[in-house]
């Protein structure tokens, strides 16, 4: 995996910011509990921006009965929470790769940061998006606008965010999303909002860092 620095994100942020372009699911998520269960005391703590390319991932405890037609998009089974969600081009996932331990940082805590970095940025576009209670994510007037699911092993997080941006919301029909039938979703750029995944990576990276507990404890140094 050829990772970058994100464009437009300082090299000195409390946590390394990497833009890895559009990759397979897979390799990907494989990447990650590598990078967790390889990582120690004095690894940075990392987010994964990226795009992927067409898969449905469904949890660890998820119930197959919710993938109605899968079709040609391939079904991954996977160690996160949840239920069924689709991945594709067009929306923004970003990783959290974040010694939780460490950050002296919950679970709930993270998802509320993922969660609240989202609606900060519709916010910024006039769109007004909020959190549910028992129903992780962000939602725009009863339609789902990003969804959150995290894994954690040896204190440390993975998975993450997943923002629909300028996507095809198609193969969300033929699921339902997060176990909720009949669940519509959305998207920015059909809000207002940016219609590039690059530019919406750019504007969140940030707010996710300002929602996040001060670094000096993540860096390793």
């Amino acid at each position: 995996m050829n990772a970058q620095l994100h464009p437009g994100v300082s090299p000195v942020s409390p946590l390394d910011v990497k833009w890895l372009g559009r990759v397979p699911y897979e390799p990907t998520w494989r990447a990650m509990q590598r990078f967790t269960d390889t990582r120690d005391e004095h690894t940075r703590d990392e987010l994964w921006l990226l795009e992927h390319e067409p898969v449905f991932t469904l949890g660890m405890n998820g119930d197959p009965a919710h993938v109605l037609a899968a079709g040609d998009i391939p079904l991954v089974r996977i160690d996160r929470g949840g239920q069924v969600t689709y991945h594709g081009p067009g929306q923004l996932v970003v990783y959290a790769l974040i010694d939780l331990r460490r950050a002296e940082l919950g679970v709930r805590e993270l998802v509320t940061a993922l969660e609240r970095a989202v609606i900060d940025l519709a916010a910024r576009y006039g769109i007004t998006a909020a959190c549910r209670e028992r129903a992780p994510g962000v939602y725009v007037g009863g339609r789902k606008l990003a969804s959150v699911g995290l894994r954690v092993r040896r204190c440390g997080s993975y998975h993450g965010l997943a923002l629909n941006v300028n996507m095809d919301l198609e193969p969300f029909g033929r699921i339902n999303p997060c176990g909720y039938a009949g669940l519509e979703m959305t998207q920015l750029a059909a809000l207002g909002g940016p219609s590039g995944v690059e530019q919406a990576g750019r504007e969140l990276a940030p707010l996710l860092l300002s929602r996040l507990p001060p670094g000096d404890g993540r860096t390793g140094r």
